[in-house]
């Protein structure tokens, strides 16, 4: 076995089920604030919880995709230092509380979200917004294309699909900006699944369509939630185009600082997160995808899906936790 080898291992061997207890934490301290209206306590809650559930584990972790420069949140921050300092050395992407208003509002589909991957697997990515396009597992390479018109991309998977065009859902960002991109993905006959929030979590539900009922995903988001969905896609097969928008000498020279020179590069998933990748989503309220926390009077429950690249294993976790101190 070389040297790959035995980290992919390794990562399999100790990670993939100690890192449910790490999107575990966060869910559960977030969702004790839902509908409160604090987005800010929310997030904090759930950054405090994931990251000391992340000190313990047995990784030399470097955070990647963190609370970066936009939310100027004090912990978990691009370039922090988590784990116990032995075992693999790995990038994290994370985000412990994908969706803060959906959380305060308590609607659907708010997740607490992390990505490990071998050191210098992720994609060190700015805190810009990221033009993207993403389906499910099961289709040709390169069906999708980013710089094609919406209306040729869902022709092509409707067809891929074997379905007609009227039986494609679209999942699209709730905002301003897209109102010539919902209007031409309306004109083709197809129909939107509209939501106000959490782009990772509806690049996700192209997975699973039968379950979600959403077929593609497009539109822009934030490039940090980008990598983090590349991570799941790496693990299920399906596919993902993304565009960092550097539209700014500003955010240019800053995507510089990160290593990025081509401004105008497309990334696929396997660009953003390559090598061996373990991805674990949690749901803090109740979504398409996973459950939401419920707290009982002498117990809590937890549904998690924890997926891995190499293997292509997708585990459903469905946890009671009775022993209600370890939160």
């Amino acid at each position: 076995m070389n040297m790959a080898q035995n980290i992919a291992a390794g990562l399999d061997r100790i990670l993939t089920m100690e890192v449910v207890r790490v999107t575990e934490r966060a869910a559960v301290a977030a969702a004790r604030l839902r509908g409160r209206g604090d987005e800010k306590a929310a997030d904090q809650v759930a950054v405090d919880a994931m990251r000391q559930e992340l000190n313990r584990l047995p990784i030399k972790g470097t955070v990647v995709i963190g609370e970066g420069e936009r939310d100027e949140a004090p912990m978990l921050y691009i370039g922090e230092e988590v784990g116990t300092g032995k075992g693999p050395v790995v990038d994290i992407a994370l985000d412990p509380l994908e969706a803060t208003t959906i959380c305060a509002k308590n609607l659907p589909n708010a997740l607490a979200v992390i990505a490990i991957a071998e050191k210098g697997s992720l994609l060190f990515a700015p805190d810009v917004y990221m033009d993207k396009i993403a389906i499910g597992p099961g289709y040709p390479d390169s069906l999708i294309d980013i710089d094609a018109p919406p209306a040729e991309n869902i022709a092509n998977l409707a067809k891929a699909k074997g379905v007609a065009v009227p039986d494609i859902t679209a999942c699209i960002l709730d905002r301003p900006r897209h109102a010539k991109l919902i209007d031409a993905v309306r004109a083709t006959g197809a129909a939107i699944r509209l939501i106000g929030d959490g782009d990772v979590a509806g690049v996700i539900h192209t997975t699973d369509p039968e379950e979600t009922g959403i077929d593609i995903y497009l539109g822009t988001g934030g490039a940090p939630e980008g990598v983090l969905a590349a991570a799941a896609l790496r693990c299920t097969g399906g596919q993902m185009q993304g565009r960092l928008i550097l539209d700014t000498p500003e955010k240019i020279a800053r995507a510089e600082k990160m290593g990025i020179s081509d401004p105008k590069r497309v990334y696929r998933a396997q660009d953003m997160a390559r090598g061996d990748v373990l991805f674990a989503a949690t749901g803090v309220t109740d979504g398409n995808l996973l459950g939401g926390v419920k707290f009982g009077r002498t117990f809590i429950t937890t549904h998690t899906i924890v997926l891995r690249s190499s293997s292509r294993t997708v585990r459903e976790i469905k946890a009671r936790h009775q022993d209600l101190e370890k939160f």
